[in-house]
């Protein structure tokens, strides 16, 4: 009697425990029914041109006859693709990420109440992934952001997307970690990452990451996988990196961001002990470029930067994250380990170099063009070195429904020919964009991201 009592107990404290635990989980429903609408899907369209042609092998075939079998032909092919975003602001304002409309001639963009605009792109910023979109259209439903910031690890989140192009689907899960480094190709790493177990698949990229207050927290970027779909690791840019992008690009039409001019590396047990730290932490410089913040400031090489601005810098991937966020011309402190003993450093902060990948994004009004539409700048040295060009001038500006724009220029891109006569400097672009005719369809040249490309423009009467 008392095994069987003892067993009763239990099986009632059991019905009751499940609905407790059940109340307990978050219901999603108020929250995906008021932001919803205010997520979009982005379809793009990318026209390009290849070239093929058929041969016989040409030892086979005497030196007279040989253009006889050299059969090129123009074959037009169109690239699609297709993301995720959300409005931003009740005018019209549209955040995606930069791979999801790079590279794109036609943008557009579908609500869910299937009402469809064309885009516009107002500025792009590759190191962090995101690009600002505009359509023509006013009161909107728009979103609000969260301070990233004061996300926690284990706290619920949600996503809305179209993976696999299955429109404004809703999956949650829970934040696994925040600050995340994950370099790119280049090397770089500007974006402390919010990790998550979020169902992320191709088509949620650019789409919002919700807290259960319904504020957007991060902008889905990416996935780990070996399959191709989600296996619970996902990665979002926090909402406060987005806020500063989109905040400069639409005040200046680029993305600066601070700069040191360090090589870092990870400093592990044996290092931190053979510089007197009681634990591995910090940013150990390996080399500091002449003339740089760094180099100006008076670090060394050798020194372990564990504060930065009055932030710790736990991980030699802190170190990015912190500098990369603060303005241009910051005057701030650093607290290193030098020699073992802790000392503050006074540096003042500069502008990351653009490089060989000059993403300078146009304002949302670029009426100020000239007859293409377009606003240009003078190439430095630095990106003729990289892009190993010997002139032309840097596309800044791109007006909407402007010749440049409809052949698919794009902010910067690196003219390099106009019609048939080349573009070596400002002087040159403004002198012939002036005597360009009209009615008539010409030639551009340009380089994009390093590779040359032509398109066709017209100016109209």
């Amino acid at each position: 009697m008392h095994f069987k009592g003892l067993l009763l107990s239990i099986l009632v404290l059991c019905a009751f425990a499940v609905p407790s635990q059940a109340r307990s989980l978050p219901d999603f429903t108020q929250l995906i029914e008021e932001t919803s609408p205010a997520v979009v899907k982005i379809n793009t369209l990318e026209h390009a041109k290849r070239n093929s042609q058929r041969q016989m092998p040409p030892q086979n075939i005497p030196e007279i006859f040989r253009h006889l079998f050299e059969m090129p032909e123009q074959r037009q092919r169109e690239q699609r693709s297709m993301g995720s975003g959300f409005i931003v602001s009740t005018d019209g304002y549209i955040l995606t990420n930069h791979h999801v409309i790079d590279g794109a001639d036609e943008i557009a963009v579908r609500l869910t109440d299937h009402r469809e605009f064309e885009a516009s792109v107002v500025g792009t910023d590759s190191r962090s992934d995101l690009a600002l979109l505009k359509v023509d259209a006013k009161g909107l439903p728009a979103l609000k952001f969260a301070d990233s910031d004061k996300l926690k690890v284990g706290e619920w989140v949600l996503a809305i997307g179209s993976p696999f192009g299955l429109d404004f689907t809703a999956s949650a899960g829970i934040v696994s970690a925040i600050g995340r480094s994950i370099p790119t190709e280049r090397n770089e790493n500007y974006v402390p990452f919010i990790q998550t177990d979020v169902a992320i698949n191709p088509g949620n990229s650019g789409g919002p990451l919700f807290n259960l207050d319904g504020l957007v927290v991060g902008i889905n970027s990416q996935i780990y996988t070996r399959s191709g779909g989600s296996i619970g690791l996902s990665f979002a840019i926090p909402a406060n990196v987005a806020r500063d992008v989109i905040r400069q690009l639409k005040e200046k039409g680029r993305v600066d961001r601070g700069w040191l001019g360090v090589a870092i590396q990870e400093v592990d047990r044996n290092l931190a002990q053979s510089f007197g730290l009681s634990k591995p932490a910090g940013a150990l410089i390996q080399q500091i470029e002449p003339g740089s913040p760094a180099d100006n400031s008076g670090l060394k090489v050798g020194d372990v930067i564990l504060k930065f601005d009055g932030k710790a810098i736990e991980r030699s991937g802190d170190l990015p994250h912190v500098v990369g966020l603060l303005p241009p011309g910051s005057k701030v402190k650093a607290e290193v380990m030098r020699a073992g003993k802790r000392k503050t450093v006074s540096v003042t902060v500069g502008k990351l170099p653009v490089g060989d990948e000059p993403h300078v994004a146009s304002g949302p009004d670029a009426s100020q063009g000239d007859r293409l539409g377009l606003v240009v700048e003078a190439l430095d040295d630095r990106q003729k070195q990289a892009w190993r060009l010997d002139g032309g001038v840097l596309v800044t500006q791109v007006a909407p429904d402007s010749p440049a724009a409809a052949a698919g220029i794009r902010p910067g891109d690196v003219i390099a020919q106009l019609g048939f006569e080349p573009v070596t400097d400002v002087d040159t672009y403004q002198q012939l964009q002036a005597e360009l005719p009209e009615d008539t369809l010409l030639p551009i040249r340009f380089y994009r991201d390093g590779r040359p490309a032509y398109r066709s423009f017209m100016i109209k009467k």
